[in-house]
């Protein structure tokens, strides 16, 4: 397919569409036109899949010290201090925030219900709609974006790679692929806020859209990326033959629901003393050892000891869900096992969004503060989101107000000419595209590989050969045709081999990290991966 080119010129381009790049672009749009562009619909992100809730120190029984040790705790030692602090700080007031902007939290009475859910030792998650909090969030947060004149959503369009001249971020290439066009997108500054990249195995609660795009492209552009190895495993999303991988929230779990084996035996009292409430990467871990010691694939989350309104009244959507699946959770127990849910890596970001290249900014799933260490306490990424979004953006309108001072007072570099702008691109090793059957057939081995040999238990030998496997198929899709199925499956690829020499180069087990053959933290274990082109 032949595609027009085109140029666009903005004050700031942001690539993603879910919480973090939304309220970066309601910062944003006090300093100047913003251009925000979704690979897909205005709400497909994993912000919308949230179910749980949004983890904040607002009840009178919390305080924001409490929230920053359970963080701390569940991040097995490896959480960036200055990350946590500014979390738990600042995520009261962005909390309250979206209240003045018409959230609806859950209440009763006149007060704020909260929850508690795993490793939390308060109840301190906000939910809305029972159920539906990531939902209600993008709502208020697309309702405020539309307010503002100055913001211009670009819709079905696909970033392919970010532009960098004279060492500076300067744009993007993007593809709209139904209008056929390819746009070059300047801009004095970009955010990339493009989510995980849970895609690049078999089970994940995350969208289709989480093919780790914007840590592909980051990583293409020179871009440092850090924690790469830790991934986080939700242990209870639904295992039903042909239905939907739907997550079963935490906050489940948190209301009393209990894990048992086939055989009925509530196994977690033998793996940790909080059961059903510690952490998830352990959690994880045991439903896994449950798995091959009863020769099965899947556990039971039981919560049929509750009353039925209760649980038809506090898990709406997922009720519902289930009961259309042919699962009544008030009457029988629900079948379940882990699945890929959320990267506690991604570009190596300050507090304030700035990557290594000037000009590039990141936020939520796609950056990496070290807010979570080496596992995310539950519902600290919906506050994740807004508390570094907000930051990405006043950070962008500062870096871009700063750069046309100094444009102005003739400080500036040489002038700009075409040889030394440059587009980051895969490397071209292949003299032939690849066939769109071939190209499902390496998608669909790539995620068996990733869900076998880099999942929730890893060993040097697995690693070894899935890095292998996986620099073959780099080499095989090196050239495509632009489309955004084949950016896609290029974007799986490097982040499946970033994750993969993440996980061979920390020989130690800690936090979701574990390698069978290095089962204790060993030496050094502090050390941060960090991997650049």
């Amino acid at each position: 397919m032949d595609f027009t080119e085109e140029h666009i010129t903005t004050d700031f381009l942001i690539i993603g569409g879910g919480a973090a790049g939304m309220r970066a672009a309601i910062e944003l749009a006090r300093s100047g036109d913003v251009l925000v562009a979704t690979k897909d619909s205005p709400s497909e992100s994993s912000t919308e899949y949230a179910q749980g809730g949004v983890a904040v120190a607002l009840s009178d029984e919390d305080e924001i010290s409490i929230h920053y040790d359970d963080t701390m705790q569940a991040g097995d030692g490896l959480c960036n201090r200055g990350a946590v602090k500014t979390l738990v700080a600042e995520g009261p007031m962005r909390i309250r925030e979206l209240i003045l902007w018409g959230a609806e939290f859950d209440r009763e009475g006149t007060k704020l219900a909260f929850t508690q859910e795993a490793a939390h030792t308060k109840r301190r998650i906000l939910h809305a709609h029972g159920d539906s909090t990531g939902r209600e969030i993008m709502r208020v947060l697309l309702d405020k974006v539309r307010s503002f004149n100055k913001v211009t959503k670009l819709d079905f369009a696909f970033t392919q790679n970010l532009i960098v001249r004279n060492g500076r971020c300067t744009g993007a290439v993007v593809l709209q692929q139904p209008e056929g066009k390819q746009l070059v997108v300047t801009a004095r500054a970009v955010i990339c806020a493009t989510g995980g990249t849970g895609q690049v195995y078999e089970r994940t609660t995350n969208p289709g859209v989480a093919t780790g795009d914007g840590l592909a492209m980051a990583y293409r552009a020179g871009a440092a990326l850090m924690d790469m190895e830790f991934i986080q495993f939700h242990p209870t999303a639904l295992f039903l033959s042909g239905a939907p991988q739907f997550l079963l929230s935490e906050a489940m779990r948190g209301e009393g629901g209990m894990l048992r084996n086939i055989h009925g035996f509530r196994f977690l009292e033998q793996y940790h003393p909080a059961r059903e409430l510690a952490p998830r990467d352990v959690v994880t871990r045991a439903i896994h050892s449950e798995l091959n010691a009863t020769e099965t694939d899947h556990v039971y989350l039981d919560m049929t000891h509750l009353t039925n309104d209760y649980v038809m009244k506090r898990f709406p959507r997922i009720y519902t869900t289930c009961k259309e699946l042919g699962v009544d959770i008030t009457r029988e127990p629900i079948p379940v096992s882990p699945a890929a849910h959320y990267i506690m890596g991604g570009v190596k970001t300050d507090l304030w969004g700035a990557t290594n290249i000037p000009g590039l900014f990141a936020a939520g799933e796609t950056a990496c503060t070290g807010v979570h260490g080496a596992n995310r306490l539950a519902s600290n990424s919906l506050l994740e989101g807004l508390v570094f979004g907000e930051r990405a953006g006043l950070a962008a309108a500062r870096y871009a107000t700063k750069r046309k001072n100094r444009l102005l007072s003739g400080l500036s570099a040489s002038p700009i000419n075409g040889r030394q702008a440059t587009r980051s691109r895969n490397p071209r090793r292949s003299a032939t595209p690849l066939d769109s059957r071939d190209a499902d057939h390496i998608q669909m081995s790539l995620k068996k590989l990733m869900s076998d040999a880099v999942g929730i238990v890893r060993d040097r030998k697995k690693l070894s050969a899935a890095l292998k496997q996986l620099r073959a198929w780099e080499r095989m899709t090196a050239i495509a045709e632009p489309h955004r199925s084949a950016g896609e499956l290029q974007n799986m690829i490097t982040t499946s081999l970033l994750i993969a020499r993440s996980a061979l180069l920390r020989e130690g087990s800690v936090g979701a990290h574990f390698r069978n053959d290095f089962p204790n933290k060993g030496k050094g274990w502090r050390k941060r991966v960090v991997i650049r082109k």
